[in-house]
């Protein structure tokens, strides 16, 4: 696997992981019963912690890509075989 492809897969994994960590742990305004900002939907959250979700994200989908680069990188999975399954 080139470097260029296992970038690609790592950031498809890490969009993956983050798209699914991002709900994690958020408040709307209308639970915490804070009213929003002037325009502001009641359902946005009060504090994302976006930061927080950005670190996670990456040390978590690098756990969850090791597996998939040593599978490759150790011809247990070759790109060959994936290419042929119906």
């Amino acid at each position: 696997m080139s470097p260029a492809t296992a970038f690609a897969y790592y950031l498809i994994v890490w969009w993956l992981v983050f798209f699914c960590i991002l709900p994690v742990g958020v408040t709307s305004h209308a639970e915490a019963g804070v009213t929003p900002p002037a325009g502001g939907d009641p359902g946005s959250p009060v504090d994302p912690k976006l930061r927080k979700k950005f670190v996670t994200t990456t040390w978590v989908a690098a756990v969850a890509f090791a597996p998939i680069w040593a599978a490759v990188q150790f011809h247990l999975v070759s790109l060959d075989m994936l290419r042929h399954l119906p």
